[in-house]
């Protein structure tokens, strides 16, 4: 892990506002480590620059208080969320994330333009990867 760290992916200001405890269990710690090694450390080298993470794991006390829905990958660690700050070098983000798939680069079950790129869900299943790639409004 290169760029990102566990903490930074659980670190969450509701669940602190909240008083929610968001420890991951050890098989959620396992598939952010995967998520960070697979995707979000590869995507950063190639980015060049930084990268935030919005949101990452949630458990299921927090991803009911943000308004996830109950088959949200957060809740497994296998999701993140993140920017580079506004939706225009967000938009290139996620082309360029496009292109590291198609030249076999990288691997992802999701990619999802949220909210015309007002940031960026990706997401990580191990062997269970579906190379979708998707825009929500």
């Amino acid at each position: 892990m290169k760029y990102f760290t566990i903490e930074e992916l659980c670190a969450s200001d509701t669940a602190c506002a909240r008083g929610i405890d968001n420890t991951p269990s050890s098989g959620v710690t396992l598939a952010l480590t995967t998520l960070i090694e697979k995707l979000l450390d590869p995507i950063r080298e190639a980015w060049g620059g930084p990268i935030t993470v919005n949101s990452g794991y949630r458990c299921q006390k927090l991803n009911t208080a943000v308004g996830g829905v109950a088959t949200s990958q957060h809740l497994q660690g296998e999701a993140a969320d993140i920017s580079v700050g506004i939706p225009a070098k967000n938009r290139q983000l996620f082309d360029r994330i496009v292109e590291l798939q198609k030249a076999g680069q990288i691997e992802f079950d999701q990619l999802i333009d949220e909210s015309n790129y007002a940031w960026v869900h990706i997401s990580y299943r191990q062997g269970r990867n579906r190379g979708q790639v998707l825009h929500l409004k």
